[in-house]
Parts: structure tokens; C-alpha cells; sequence
């Protein structure tokens, strides 16, 4: 895939820094450059290593959410996909007015800072 606007006639929440854009899912970069800088959001369900992390990851989708439901956002993919086995597409999504999204969860604080070399505890932090 080359870096450039994707066309989503859906795009869901599935958590904090994940969204699925006509059945594919992608992830989030809050304008980071991919596996050297980004978002990262509680895990939610199962994923979750306690039960504050996955009420956290309940409220940072549920903004998220809220964030979607606007009309006229552009995604844009980096060219580049994540490490996991769905090989998800990293990418930003701007509102109209040019925020990003992943940007705007962070500056908020349902998201943090994401780099390769500091993982985050949600539970105890």
C-alpha cells in the first residue's frame, strides 16, 4: 500500500487507538511516525491486565467514538502497517478543522505517549 487519503464509507471504534474503517482495522498514530512514536490507549476486555485499565479503555473508545460520529474527517495512511498479526495500517485521522484525532486523545489525557521503549502499566500509574 502507498501512503495516502483512504476512503472509509464506515469507520467504528473498536478501541482507543483502533478504529475499522469498512472491516479493515487500523491503528492510530496521534501523528507519530510509525515504531518510533505515537498513541497507545488502555486495552480493553480481556487484553486488559486489570479491571482500571479495561474502565479506562471503556471511556477512551467511548471518546473516540464521539470523535468519529463527525462529519467530513480525512484518514490518512502512513505507508506503513503494525507488527501484529492483522498487519493493521497505521494511520491519522484529521477532523475538518485539521485536528487529529489521535492527537486530540492524548491532549485530553485518554491516551499517552507511545514509544517502542516504554511500555505503559494502566493499572498502577
Amino acid at each position: 500500500m502507498i501512503a495516502g487519503l483512504i476512503l472509509c464509507a464506515s469507520l467504528t471504534a473498536v478501541d482507543g487507538d483502533t478504529v475499522k474503517c469498512d472491516g479493515q482495522n487500523m491503528r492510530l498514530l496521534g501523528e507519530g511516525i510509525p515504531f518510533v512514536s505515537g498513541i497507545d490507549t488502555p486495552e480493553i476486555g480481556s487484553h486488559a491486565k486489570c479491571l482500571k485499565e479495561r474502565k479506562l479503555a471503556l471511556i477512551a473508545k467511548g471518546r473516540l467514538k464521539e470523535l468519529l460520529a463527525k462529519k467530513g474527517l480525512r484518514v490518512v495512511f502512513s505507508g506503513a502497517t503494525d507488527h501484529t498479526p492483522s498487519h493493521r495500517p497505521l494511520v491519522n485521522i484529521y477532523r475538518m478543522n485539521g485536528e487529529e484525532i489521535g492527537k486530540k486523545l492524548l491532549q485530553e489525557g485518554f491516551a499517552r505517549t507511545w514509544s517502542p521503549r516504554r511500555p505503559h502499566d494502566w493499572c498502577n500509574g
